[in-house]
């Protein structure tokens, strides 16, 4: 199989799909890994590391994607790359369609393979693939949470972890997930007052242990959000119902009630975000103010870290596209059937099933197709 490795487009995203020993690994399986010129630039990979690896390096775009049967990629595809997708092509990346018709579109219109490294569940239930980046983001969103309490750039001027005889910061965690057990470490190990909200109670236990009752846990209802948030310095949005569109726990009007330089870190801003006042926003211009609060709501947080995070996103995914590149679809999900839920379009099909309920499409199992 012909797998290409194209440069990320997406602003300030840094992070690419294969390290060389990827590229390695795939040769050896008998492929061919056609990569972009510069393509690892960003994470501090040279097209000659590629070469050595056995990668057939392309000057273009274009080339790439007219000769790749696979596209190994981080991000979705924006605008720009559109035209270059093809029929029956295998796409492998961090999708997240749910709040994305325009692109759910193009790809059933080009009757894509678009496998959603968001959405592939192991034997244990959870997402191995979207786990690191999960990872990264939550310890990221109190480092860039904590920058952005500073007063010159638009904050309360609060420092997280206080000072002798000074109250440290407050930081609410909506989710008690991967982000939100991530961004817990950070924040308490920064000397700050931390409380998790999840749904499920089994879950405030897992985090009472780990915590060693150190944080404070709380049923997540609206009740319990609207008079914790009055008193927060930092509120970090770390829900995730995989596949769907994030429900909106943050309402305006819990914003207006926030305290003026206080700031909000929408991680979940890939899947539509878990606040009413959330909108994508880049690297480039990462933050906007409404009602006096701060919101940083970057769609690809971990692509400013992009050395740790490639490393961190190809450890994760590499076995799983040998696996595809190795087998084909078909063949691979009746090898491991746990793929078919990272399959969420296939040939013209929304076979995702919290992806069609978003968008009000059609949804077909995958079953019947293959």
């Amino acid at each position: 199989m012909n797998i290409g490795l194209p440069k990320e487009v997406k602003d300030n995203e840094y992070r690419v799909g294969l390290v060389p020993a990827g590229v390695h690994a795939l040769g050896e399986d008998g492929h061919t890994v056609l990569v972009e010129k510069g393509a690892g630039l960003g994470s501090g990979f040279s097209d000659e590391e590629y070469a050595i690896a056995g990668a057939q390096i392309v000057e273009s775009a274009d080339d790439l994607f007219a000769r790749s049967d696979m596209v190994v990629k981080v991000k979705e595809p924006i605008e720009e790359e559109y035209p270059r997708l093809r029929e029956g092509q295998i796409l492998s990346s961090y999708l997240h369609l749910a709040p994305l018709p325009e692109l759910t579109e193009v790809l059933l219109v080009k009757k894509v393979i678009g496998v959603a490294y968001e959405t592939i569940r192991n034997e244990g239930g959870s997402l191995p693939l979207l786990t690191p980046m999960s990872e990264v983001a939550g310890r990221m969103s109190i480092t860039v949470g904590s920058h952005y309490l500073q007063k010159p750039e638009g904050g309360r001027g609060v420092l997280l972890g206080g000072a002798p005889g000074v109250r440290p910061a407050f930081v609410l965690i909506i989710g008690g997930g991967t982000v939100g057990i991530n961004a817990a470490k950070m924040a308490r190990g920064l000397g700050a007052q931390v409380c998790i909200l999840d749904v499920e109670v089994d879950r405030l236990r897992v985090i009472d242990d780990l915590f060693l009752g150190q944080i404070e846990t709380l049923i997540s209802n609206t009740y319990n959000i609207a008079q914790l948030i009055k008193g927060a310095d930092l509120v970090i949005g770390a829900v995730l119902i995989p596949g769907a569109n994030t429900p909106k726990l943050i309402t305006r009007e819990m914003i207006s009630s926030m305290q003026p330089g206080s700031v909000i870190v929408d991680v979940a801003v890939d899947q539509g975000g878990c606040c009413e006042t959330t909108r994508p926003t880049t690297h480039s211009e990462p933050v906007y103010t409404v009602d006096g609060v701060v919101h940083y709501c970057v769609t690809n947080m971990p692509g400013a870290m992009p050395r740790t995070s490639t490393f961190a996103l190809t450890n994760a995914t590499v076995p799983y596209i040998r696996k595809i590149a190795g087998l084909g679809m078909k063949d691979a999900i009746r090898d491991n059937p746990l793929l078919k839920d990272g399959v969420n379009v296939y040939k013209g099909h929304v076979t995702f099933k919290p992806v069609a309920d978003s968008q009000n499409l059609p949804y077909r199992d995958l079953d019947e197709l293959l």
